[in-house]
C-alpha cells in the first residue's frame, strides 16, 4: 500500500436489528461494530433545557488483540479508554445542533471487535454512518433547516513512518512512527480536532503541512465513502 492510500474500506449497515444505526466498519484488518442507540429523554442535567445530548462509548473486546484484554467493568475503565470516548463523543457534537435534536438522547457505541492501528479514527468515521441512520429514523424528511446534524464528519491517521509521511497507519507502521497524529474533519473540510505527537522525535512546521494534506486527502476518500454507502440517506 503506498504511504498516501488508505486502507481498504468495508461497510456494512444494518448489522444489528435492536438499534436505529448499526455498522460494522472494517479498514484493513481493523473491525470496529458501530451502534448508535436513541432514547426519548435526556440526562437529568439536561431535563427541561430543550436541548439534545450526543456522547459515545469505546471499548476493545477482548479478543480484539493478539494478548487478550481484559473487560472493562463499570467505574474501571482506563484512561486510554475515556479519552478515546471523549473524543468520539465531542466529534459527533461538533457536527449536531442539539437544540434541534430535542430533549433526545443519542448513545454511539464502538466495540473494537480486532484491532490493528487506527481504532478510534475507524470509530468515528464509522459511528458517523450509524449516527445519521439514527437520526434519520426520527428527522427522515424534515426540511434542511430542521434536521439536526449541520455536517458530516470522518477521521483517519498519519505520521512520519522511516522518514517519510505515511497515511492511515496499521499497527506495525504506528509503532514505528516517530510523529504520530490523529485527524478528525467535517465533510466541509473543517478542522474538529488534531491530535498529535513525537515519539522520541520531533516535527517541524513543514512536516504538520505535509501530515494534514495528508489527513485530508484521506479523510475525503473516507467522506466519499460515506456518501455511498447512505445513499439516498445521505441528508446533505
Amino acid at each position: 500500500m503506498s504511504v498516501h492510500g488508505i486502507r481498504p474500506v468495508t461497510v456494512t449497515r444494518g448489522f444489528t436489528k435492536t438499534t436505529p444505526g448499526s455498522v460494522l466498519y472494517q479498514c484493513g484488518e481493523t473491525v470496529v461494530l458501530c451502534t448508535a442507540s436513541l432514547e426519548e429523554k435526556v440526562p437529568d442535567w439536561m431535563a427541561g433545557k430543550g436541548k439534545g445530548w450526543i456522547t459515545a462509548e469505546y471499548n476493545m473486546l477482548p479478543g480484539s488483540t493478539p494478548q487478550r484484554k481484559s473487560r472493562e467493568r463499570s467505574g474501571k475503565v482506563d484512561g486510554r479508554t475515556t479519552e478515546i470516548q471523549r473524543l468520539i463523543g465531542r466529534s459527533f457534537r461538533a457536527i449536531a445542533d442539539l437544540q434541534k435534536l430535542g430533549e433526545r438522547s443519542l448513545t454511539i457505541d464502538c466495540d473494537v471487535l480486532q484491532a490493528d492501528g487506527g481504532t478510534r479514527t475507524a470509530a468515528i468515521t464509522g459511528g458517523m454512518i450509524a449516527l445519521i441512520d439514527a437520526v434519520n429514523s426520527v428527522f427522515a424528511g424534515v426540511p434542511a433547516a430542521q434536521y439536526p446534524l449541520r455536517d458530516s464528519v470522518a477521521a483517519i491517521s498519519v505520521g512520519i513512518v522511516d522518514g517519510k509521511p505515511s497515511l492511515d497507519l496499521d499497527y506495525l507502521r504506528d509503532v514505528r512512527a516517530d510523529v504520530d497524529m490523529n485527524v478528525v474533519m467535517t465533510g466541509n473540510n473543517r478542522f474538529v480536532e488534531i491530535q498529535g505527537t513525537g515519539e522520541e522525535a520531533t516535527f517541524d512546521d513543514q512536516e504538520l503541512t505535509e501530515l494534514l494534506a495528508l489527513a485530508k486527502q484521506g479523510i475525503a476518500q473516507l467522506h466519499a465513502k460515506q456518501k455511498a454507502v447512505l445513499g439516498k440517506a445521505w441528508p446533505w
